[in-house]
């Protein structure tokens, strides 16, 4: 593997979400990696956003109640008779 290229904030988090979803190639990760290490700020940003994803993924998980997929039937019916 090559040198591990310092990059900076701006950097870093434009490649924040591909990096989360493990889409960056080998040496890209390894520079964000870098970077997390050593920045405070990019680091909290990274754990909101981690935090964020599994909290979005966990309440795609959830069974809507009964009562509110009743009344989005009836919201769509009443819409599509106007």
């Amino acid at each position: 593997m090559s040198k591990i290229r310092q990059i900076g904030c701006e950097e870093a988090l434009k490649q924040l979400l591909e990096y989360l979803d493990q889409e960056l190639g080998e040496q890209h990760s390894h520079e964000v990696d870098q970077h997390l290490s050593t920045c405070r700020s990019c680091y909290s940003r990274m754990e909101f956003e981690k935090r964020l994803k599994q909290r979005l993924q966990d309440a795609g998980r959830q069974e809507v109640p009964d009562t509110l997929k009743d009344r989005i039937n009836r919201l769509f019916a009443e819409q599509n008779k106007n």
